[in-house]
Formats: C-alpha cells, sequence, structure tokens
C-alpha cells in the first residue's frame, strides 16, 4: 500500500495564490481531482492527505468537497483561523466531516519567527486535542527551536512536522544547525515527521539521491519508520522532479529497510498519525 501524505489541490488564480511566483509558473494551473487521478495510476497511489495551500477557510471547504467526492482522498488538513476569538465555533462547522483530520498554519510565511509561540494561536491550538485532529507544523529550519518549545506545550496533540523542517539543502554544505534541533525536535513522541518537499529545499542546479541521502539518514534515525512517513509535496515537487521519480527515489532510499518497515514507512505511519481508514 503507498499513502501520499501531503497532496496539494487547487484551482489557480494569481490573487488567491500569491506564493506562486514567477520561478514557479509550472505551477500555476489548475491541479484537480483529474490530475489526482492521473498520479495515482501512475505511481501506484492508494489513497492521499489533502492539505490546505492558501490561508482561507473557503478552502477547507472545498477540499472536504473533493473528499466526498474522490475515495482516494483519506482525509484533509484544512485551515482555520487559530487566533480567531470564534475558532471554537469554526471548528465545529467541520468536525462532523470524519474527513477532516487536521489543521494547518503557514507558519514559515510569519514575518517573526516566534509566531508559533503566540498566545492566541496556542489558545486555538489548544481546541484541536479535544477534537481528535492533528496539528501539522510548516515551518523553515530556522523556526525549529521555537517550535520545539511549541510542540511541548501541547504534549496531548498529535503533531506532523512537514518537509523534515526544510533545512538548506547543497552538496557543499550540510545543515548542522538543522540537524542539531531536528533531532531534539524527534525526540517527542507525539510527533511524526513527513519525508516530502526535500527536492524544493536542495540549491544545487541539479540534485542526485546522493544529495539528499544525509538527510533522509538523519530523518530515518531520527524519526524511525514508525514515525515518518512518505509524503510527494504535489504539485510543487514539480519544480524538481516529477511524483513517480519522487515515489522512486525514496523507495531506492528505503530499500534497505526490512518489509514492515517499509510498510509503515508508506502507508501505516500515515493512517496511524491521520487516524485515516485502512481501506478507502
Amino acid at each position: 500500500m503507498l499513502i501520499d501524505s501531503h497532496h496539494h489541490l487547487w484551482t489557480y488564480s494569481a490573487e488567491q495564490y500569491g506564493w506562486i511566483s514567477d520561478s514557479m509558473s509550472v505551477l500555476r494551473r489548475d491541479f484537480t481531482l483529474d490530475e489526482l487521478r492521473g498520479v495515482a495510476a501512475e505511481s501506484g497511489v492508494d489513497g492521499f492527505v489533502a492539505v490546505q495551500a492558501r490561508q482561507t477557510v473557503e478552502e477547507t471547504t472545498d477540499l472536504l468537497r473533493d473528499a466526498a467526492e474522490e475515495p482516494l482522498i483519506r482525509g484533509v488538513v484544512g485551515w482555520v483561523p487559530l487566533a480567531d476569538p470564534n475558532v471554537s465555533e469554526i471548528l465545529d462547522r467541520f468536525t462532523d466531516d470524519a474527513a477532516f483530520k487536521g489543521v494547518r498554519h503557514v507558519v514559515q510565511d510569519e514575518p517573526d519567527d516566534r509566531f508559533i509561540l503566540g498566545s492566541d494561536f496556542n489558545r486555538g491550538v489548544s481546541e484541536l486535542a479535544g477534537r481528535g485532529l492533528v496539528y501539522d507544523i510548516l515551518i523553515f529550519a530556522r523556526q525549529l527551536p521555537a517550535s520545539i518549545e511549541f510542540v511541548d506545550r501541547h504534549p496531548e496533540l498529535e503533531m506532523v512536522l512537514d518537509h523534515i523542517a526544510k533545512p538548506t539543502i547543497a552538496t557543499s554544505q550540510f545543515d548542522t544547525d538543522w540537524e542539531i534541533h531536528f533531532r531534539e525536535l524527534a525526540k517527542r513522541s507525539h510527533v511524526s515527521c513527513k519525508f516530502s518537499g526535500v527536492l524544493t529545499e536542495v540549491r544545487d542546479p541539479a540534485w542526485s539521491i546522493e544529495t539528499i541521502r544525509p538527510y533522509w539518514d538523519v530523518a530515518l534515525e531520527a524519526f524511525t519508520p514508525q514515525r515518518l512517513m512518505f509524503g510527494s509535496d504535489w504539485p510543487v515537487c514539480l519544480l524538481r522532479t516529477g511524483h513517480r521519480e519522487w515515489v522512486e527515489t525514496v523507495r531506492m532510499l528505503a530499500s534497505e529497510l526490512s518489509a514492515s518497515e517499509q510498510a509503515d514507512l508508506f502507508a501505516n505511519t500515515a493512517i496511524k498519525a491521520y487516524h485515516l481508514a485502512a481501506e478507502s
């Protein structure tokens, strides 16, 4: 079984997706359920977790509607305004939908690297655990220290770290600061991690499996296959590689794992973290 724990869908508009810059022109089009079905057929994906890509409640509604239409979408990580005084009521609009699995905020784009420690934001995050929801952590590596403090404030809340916290990847120099804080975060047993979005952090003009192997080694050792999961970050991965090529790359990296460990990495960890149905 193959579960892709990180997949985006959108109807593109420059206004709604301002983060898609001129250098990302390949992303300036619609990515719909038809594309999702095509990726599933090409790469042999049995299920996806659809993740928000714009910070609007409307996107959460749209993704849940897509999940109701397409069984390949096993769960949705949406967005709600966590710092809003009325966040409890907003969450209640979605929690009856079994596909609603978690919430994400684009912390990486906040100008304050300690945004994640804000009191209003944390008050909203405290509403998640009692509803059986997960929080997805989207940060750059420099935001890891604050994120460790954040994680420690919510020991009862299951969390998933996206994109191994986006280290700066280059063959000329390993990101040692990232490794120190990444390993520290991994000591928290209520946090899982996605091996996703890695290639878009490569600063070299070209990449090979050896470019990312040191980061794979750290992620695997720190989280183990029981808390590390495969994700594609499709279609953002198209900036560096195709979906099937990424699947094949991670399968090569994982080839020395046992069959049960590979089953955890490619399906079971995501199923457990997001409380997904084992079969669609």
